[in-house]
């Protein structure tokens, strides 16, 4: 029988969570164990090793032994400090970086730390970017010529809320993308304030934050972002244009989704694909989509040819 990948996932929160379900659902995986900055307040077995629902968590991956794969399941802004670190160890890694105008950079800074330790690495691999991004290459690729629009939501941007509750005196945020059309989208901003805090600064802070600052963005202050949180999203894609001389194609993709679930079962997909690919970094568009999936290629073929 085939040896199962050996996941680790750093980090704990609604991506970690479901990243671990979507890990015990992989018939070729097994997680290794969490990796989290601390350990403290966790129930520990027998042995004494600390356990989070029913898995090993330590604060050094060193510590869970064999280890193929890291799902970098942190903030967009710690994504290259911890790639970086897990790359060095020879062990591949995949993360959901959202910040869509540093994706190049990111990808540039990865590849000469992957290929010279020998590993892989898959970036921005959640659903937009990521699998929406392989539908707009998809589309782009059946009509050459025209235009593309990508209307995100109604719903809760993850990326954006953690940026805003990383800003000084905010106690929880919700961000929200409302779709305008044409690609166009409008941001609505729930804060919920330290004592003390300055909503003015605070909201200056935001709309100037590269999370926000091509946008129509509203801030307002809450008492309680909990009775406003809901973690649903979705995304209509369009294209309208020309194959070959014909004029007049219209292509279409909508889905419905929660957000951190889906986002966690592209990440266990693309850490299946790392596996399968030459040392470097990478984006979702450059992986064949076959790679993602487990089993026998030629089962595949023959399921969905």
């Amino acid at each position: 029988m085939e040896q199962k990948i050996r996941v680790a996932i750093v980090g704990y929160g609604n991506i970690g969570k479901y990243a671990l379900e979507a890990v015990e659902t992989a018939p070729d995986m097994e997680c290794a164990g969490i990796v989290r900055r601390s350990v403290e307040g966790l129930q520990q077995s027998a042995d004494g090793q600390y356990m989070l629902d029913g898995v090993r968590a330590v604060t050094d991956i060193n510590e869970l032994g064999k280890v193929d794969v890291a799902i970098l399941a942190t903030p967009s802004r710690k994504v290259e400090e911890n790639a970086k670190k897990y790359l060095a160890m020879g062990i591949n890694t995949v993360d959901s970086f959202d910040i869509h105008t540093q994706i190049v950079d990111l990808r540039k800074s990865l590849d000469p730390v992957a290929k010279e330790n020998k590993a892989v690495s898959i970036i921005s691999a959640g659903w937009d970017p990521g699998s929406d991004s392989i539908v707009r290459t998809l589309m782009q690729s059946l009509a050459p010529k025209g235009i593309s629009y990508t209307n995100f939501g109604p719903g809760r941007s993850m990326g954006h809320s953690v940026a805003v509750r990383a800003i000084a005196g905010v106690r929880d945020a919700l961000s929200m993308t409302i779709p305008v059309g044409t690609g166009i989208h409008r941001r609505m901003v729930y804060v919920e304030l330290e004592e003390g805090a300055d909503f003015k600064a605070i909201e200056a802070a935001i709309k100037a934050d590269p999370y926000f600052v091509n946008d129509e963005t509203h801030v307002q202050q809450v008492d309680c972002v909990d009775d406003l949180n809901d973690v649903g999203h979705g995304v209509n894609l369009v294209r309208k244009g020309v194959s070959g001389k014909t004029h007049n194609q219209l292509f279409e993709f909508n889905m419905t989704i929660n957000n951190p679930a889906l986002t966690s079962q592209v990440l266990i997909n693309m850490a299946r694909a790392t596996m399968r690919q030459q040392p470097g970094c990478y984006t979702m568009i450059e992986i064949p989509v076959i790679d993602m999936l487990p089993g026998d290629k030629e089962e595949i073929i023959r399921h969905l040819v």
